[in-house]
């Protein structure tokens, strides 16, 4: 099993998600190097895929792909942060939640979205499709 740092990024209520050429829109994050902690290594591939550095980062949860096991962080943004795609990445997008289930999404991406989506709602007794 691959481990994987994920970074939720979320700003106005939506949530960022990254593409490389001709590929399905994906959470950013990357694989964990051997000796890295999971942290240091979402905050690494956020900063490489998308110019953002962040201040604040949190541990979520984790998430069973297929095959990778994703360690997923939230992460926390100035109000005036502005994506860039770098490195291997084609595309920088802020999406509604509830766009995301519709779009040409890689299916962990979409389980933890709705994942993240269901825990804020029972949090805060919204309706999921409401955050």
């Amino acid at each position: 099993m691959k481990n994987r740092a994920t970074v939720l990024c979320i700003q106005d209520g939506k949530i960022l998600l990254v593409a490389r050429e001709r590929a399905h829109w994906a959470l950013p994050g990357g694989r964990i190097k051997r000796t890295e902690p999971p942290e240091a290594a979402a905050r690494r591939e956020l900063e490489e895929e998308t110019g953002l550095s962040v201040s604040q980062i949190s541990y979520y949860f984790q998430f069973q792909g297929f095959s990778t096991l994703h360690h997923v962080f939230v992460a926390s943004l100035p109000a005036n942060a502005v994506p860039e795609p770098l490195n291997e990445i084609a595309r920088c997008r802020w999406f509604a939640p509830s766009k995301i289930a519709s779009l040409s999404a890689s299916v962990p991406t979409r389980g933890i979205v709705d994942l993240f989506v269901r825990r804020i709602a029972n949090a805060s007794g919204l309706v999921p499709c409401a955050f």
